[in-house]
């Protein structure tokens, strides 16, 4: 996949004042080190569930057991919410998830596992597989899904940004 570029920023609210770069949120979006997903329950009652991520070539990755509240509901719509709290700006992505089956792309993302959180992941059956997992997480296998955003938030924890809403 090629990375992912707003087609628009703006700033939030009446205040005016700069908007978050995107390289800038980009950065710390990758950088961060746990992550919250919420999806929808099929009757629409919100599901909140921490995660952690990876970002590959411009995409944004998580992990979930296939049988897990938080992979049927993506499996269901594709309708997705993805964020993460950072020193200066916390980011909520919008959009969809989907499943990845391709092996090569599985191999970008295990290793980008291993290197950010130590998790000595390997693929089975186009899924990964590990000899541990967070403790909520079961024993696996693992779906992998490629996030895909429609619209993300910056807000700001500090002056050095205003609120931002980026559009791809």
């Amino acid at each position: 996949m090629n990375a992912k570029e707003p087609a628009s920023a703006e700033v939030l609210g009446a205040d005016g004042g700069r908007p978050a770069p995107w390289a800038q949120a980009r950065e710390r979006l990758a950088g961060a080190q746990s992550y919250w997903t919420a999806t929808s329950h099929p009757n629409g009652r919100p599901h909140l569930r921490p995660v952690l991520a990876v970002w590959v070539d411009g995409a944004l990755y998580l992990s979930s057991d296939p049988t897990a509240r938080k992979s049927r509901n993506i499996d269901a719509t594709g309708h997705f919410a993805i964020s993460a709290s950072t020193d200066d700006l916390d980011l909520v992505v919008e959009g969809t998830a989907a499943r990845v089956t391709d092996l090569a792309r599985l191999e970008q993302v295990a290793a980008a596992y291993r290197e950010k959180y130590g998790w000595p992941v390997t693929i089975v059956d186009a899924a990964f597989t590990a000899p541990y997992a967070a403790p909520t997480a079961g024993d696996g296998p693992f779906a992998v899904y490629e996030v895909d955003p429609v619209t993300v938030f910056g807000f700001p924890t500090s002056d050095k940004f205003a609120p931002t809403r980026w559009r791809f």
